[in-house]
């Protein structure tokens, strides 16, 4: 498929055409994930849309609305960004396997791997351990594989064997392998040092701004020197990501890393699972940090989501992975684009 986006909207018929493949393939795709979740007692749930908290962290930005009431008064609210505190409640409530192919929104985000409105697939196992979802995602990548007609994923000239057991890696690993990091070392005690990591991220050849923090650094050495490195030849699961960077997972054996890991195909990250956190009192702990760190870099903040802190006191030890969607259609297809597997794309804003 073309590297560029077209120049004609989406609804020209030659455009359709060219597009046409691939989005017979994500339907294909899509029939295939929700009959393998069927064959494993998953219920398929549908949450709301509308929330009065989209998500808490830091660089996920949400759209606003307004709720008018009937007797005039208003209530500001949002576009989720995510299932993930409804889908908690509902574990709360007593399910025990449960999945969403959710729509999401993402406000800020435009580009090859993002559109502002996108899927997540998004599920949940009670009572079963977070490496439970590494197996669940690598059915996932094979599941799609087969139903696009194909072995192998693609992403702009790089491939992996869909089919070929992962890798598994920490992202310990990961910074030492391809950056010279230690990267537990500037966790210190659990701390971190925010000067020991800018010191070893410029020895790398890292560029860094005077006001970057520990994870702004963090995020820049992933991007320059890691990302690209990952799921080249067969997937890779980047596994125990430090307990800073992990607000909604609870910390692993190392207690300044997390039972969070995400899985990379061809340099694209395609999902994010957890152990989920169900500690009332270090979640808020953990929100509250998250939203100072947005009000500093943004200078916004949203709600707390009340019901969510109240639910996870019932919510019983759990693990959640999400998805996304168009990611694993464009690997599956070689789509180049985000909006090449999606029916109907935003189009670009007139000017």
């Amino acid at each position: 498929m073309p590297e560029t986006p077209h120049s004609s909207p989406f609804w020209a018929p030659h455009v359709h055409a060219d597009r046409r493949p691939a989005l017979l393939a994500r339907g294909r795709i899509v029939t295939a994930l929700r009959a393998w979740f069927t064959g494993q007692d998953f219920v398929e749930v549908e949450t709301g849309v509308l929330q009065r908290s989209p998500g808490n962290e830091t660089h996920l930005h949400a759209f606003a609305t307004t709720l008018a009431a009937t007797d005039g008064g208003e209530t500001r609210l949002y576009l989720r960004t995510s299932p993930e505190f409804a889908c908690k409640k509902l574990l709360a409530a007593g399910e025990r396997r449960i999945v969403e192919f959710a729509k999401v929104f993402r406000n800020r985000e435009r580009g090859a791997l993002h559109h502002p409105e996108f899927t997540l697939i998004e599920w949940y196992r009670a009572g079963e351990p977070y490496r439970t979802l590494m197996g669940d995602c690598v059915t996932m990548l094979r599941t799609a594989a087969r139903a696009a007609g194909t072995r192998t994923l693609t992403f702009r000239g790089k491939t992996a064997d869909a089919f070929a057991e992962p890798e598994r890696l920490s992202v310990a690993a990961a910074f030492t392998r391809f950056a010279g990091i230690d990267l537990l070392a500037t966790l210190g005690g659990g701390a971190p040092d925010r000067d020991a990591f800018a010191r070893a991220a410029q020895a790398a050849g890292i560029r860094l701004a005077d006001d970057d923090h520990w994870g702004d650094i963090f995020s820049r050495v992933l991007v320059e020197r890691i990302e690209g490195n990952l799921g080249i030849g067969r997937a890779t699961i980047l596994d125990e990501y430090p307990v800073v960077l992990s607000a909604l997972a609870r910390p692993a054996a190392d207690p300044r890393v997390a039972e969070r890991f995400e899985l990379y195909a061809c340099g694209v990250e395609l999902a994010n699972g957890f152990g989920e956190l169900n500690d009332a009192a270090e979640q808020r702990r953990r929100l509250e940090r998250e939203m100072s760190e947005k009000a500093r870099i943004y200078g916004e903040r949203y709600p707390i989501d009340e019901d969510l802190i109240a639910a996870l006191a019932g919510m019983p030890e759990s693990s959640g992975v999400a998805l996304g969607l168009e990611r694993l259609v464009m690997l599956a297809t070689g789509a180049a684009r985000i909006d090449q597997v999606i029916w109907t794309p935003m189009e670009e804003t007139q000017k």
